[in-house]
């Protein structure tokens, strides 16, 4: 809880700070695909990852727990891709070499990881490390896609953080990215007030690419102790819309590095529901998510199995009625 509160506290001051500057030097100009209609500074990112790695690399120390399982390395490899993001922030970085170094600090992520974690154990090492590594590059790359609305990142963080510091607090997680955890949960909720709809600062590409990698890391711990399905469960209703997504648009031959507005939870915008209605069911359905994953912890398979498949349900709910079939 003082994790928590120290990084909401920094959060939210070092923003307070930042606005002005993001105001004069860092504005989200609208677009044909934007949900804003007037100009918005970006950026507030910058100060939910600063919060986020000063008290995530302090509190060990204070709390004599060490920095085990990659802490260090994580720490750095978000403050590289915060740096990308900010460039990319002022001026866009081409697809190729954006997916290149998001690709690098993923894998320095991955390498630092002590060798017995593994996620699919049935696999060959090398394998696995090769699931770890696309799939971190691709929860680093949800996140930005999916951060299109007000408090829509907030919505899925928040629940997600706070499940991993649960987790972390009964031994389920090592705690040092428990104490990750309690950090980013923190400092996304001192960057709440700021992102309420009508926003006045958006996360920007300095925000979601970090947060993306520090909860693949985070995730990737987590099946490492042989909970798979809870590491599924938590990320699962980001993971279906951007994924699901990316298929309808390479199956329509679409080109996907062009920007769109056919998320799921963009096209329920366009529908007609409120930014509130559309957070509101994310919160909710995250919960539910999160819930879900704590119950297949020490349980059997087939519990696990049954939780995956009511989570699945949930979601899929959840993205029906986004698409306006169930409004």
């Amino acid at each position: 809880m003082l994790i928590f509160v120290a990084a909401a506290a920094l959060s939210y001051g070092l923003l307070l700070g930042l606005t002005p500057l993001l105001a004069r030097h860092a504005l989200a100009r609208p677009n044909a695909r934007s949900s804003h209609k007037t100009p918005t500074p970006q950026g507030g990112g910058l100060a939910v990852i600063a919060a986020t790695i000063i008290v995530g690399a302090i509190a060990p120390v204070i709390l004599q727990t060490g920095h085990g399982s990659g802490l260090a390395i994580a720490l750095c490899a978000a403050t590289g891709l915060a740096l990308v993001g900010a460039i990319d922030d002022r001026r866009p970085v081409e697809a190729v070499p954006r997916l290149i170094l998001q690709a690098v600090a993923v894998a320095a992520v991955v390498t630092a990881l002590p060798p017995d974690v593994r996620i699919v154990p049935a696999v060959p090492w090398w394998l696995d490390r090769a699931l770890m590594l696309v799939g971190g590059v691709w929860l680093v790359n949800v996140v930005n896609f999916m951060d299109g609305i007000d408090w829509m990142t907030v919505a899925e963080v928040v629940p997600v953080t706070a499940a991993l510091a649960l987790l972390g607090w009964v031994d389920v997680l090592p705690t040092s990215a428990a104490v990750v955890a309690a950090a980013l949960c923190g400092a996304m909720v001192g960057f709440a007030p700021f992102n309420k709809p009508i926003a006045r600062l958006f996360l920007g590409d300095v925000g979601s690419l970090p947060v993306g990698l520090l909860l693949g890391w985070m995730l990737v711990l987590l099946a490492g102790r042989g909970h798979l399905t809870a590491a599924i469960l938590l990320p699962l209703y980001y993971l279906a819309d951007a994924t699901i997504t990316l298929m309808r648009r390479i199956i329509k031959g679409e080109r996907i590095t062009q920007a769109h507005r056919s998320h799921f939870y963009q096209r329920a915008m366009d529908g007609g529901f409120s930014v509130y209605q559309i957070v509101s069911r994310v919160v909710a359905l995250n919960i539910l998510l999160a819930a879900l994953a704590i119950a297949t912890i020490g349980t059997s398979p087939a519990v696990g199995m049954i939780c995956l498949v009511a989570g699945a349900v949930l979601v899929g709910l959840a993205l029906w009625s986004f698409a306006g079939i169930g409004k």
